[in-house]
């Protein structure tokens, strides 16, 4: 039996780093130095979603290319690649311009290609998804 993934042993299928943010859902305890630990992994979605929402609206991020350039930097990751099987996932181009506040199907599934990205494996259904992204 394989081991379960940091991010989904840590509630945070984003596996998003600690910053200054304190996150809703975030566990009072964090024994992950790095990433952050949430007490139910739709915290930790509803965190991957207002992430992608502040790249867009704070950032002016309006590709799949750059958004994941931002959240996964060429210095720890291939960038390319994972920004491609992103954008396959969603059904369009790296360089297309994406609407992550109004699409919220295309939204959906960009952040179920990121979770899966992140892990090897995207274990919530559609529902458990947009449900987490409706508490941003």
């Amino acid at each position: 039996m394989s081991e379960v993934p940091r991010g989904l042993r840590n509630n945070n299928p984003g596996n998003i780093r600690h910053s200054s943010i304190i996150w809703m859902g975030q566990s009072d305890e964090q024994p992950d130095k790095s990433f952050v630990h949430f007490e139910a992994p739709k915290y930790g979605i509803r965190a991957l979603y207002k992430t992608l929402r502040t790249y867009q609206l704070k950032h002016g991020l309006k590709t799949i290319a750059a958004m994941i350039a931002r959240w996964a930097p060429p210095s720890e990751n291939d960038t390319g690649s994972y920004a491609r099987a992103v954008a396959q996932a969603c059904g369009v181009g790296v360089d297309d311009q994406v609407d992550v506040i109004g699409n919220k199907a295309l939204t959906e599934k960009m952040v179920a290609a990121i979770i899966h990205h992140e892990n090897g494996q995207q274990p919530f259904s559609g529902a458990e998804i947009r449900a987490a992204m409706e508490l941003a």
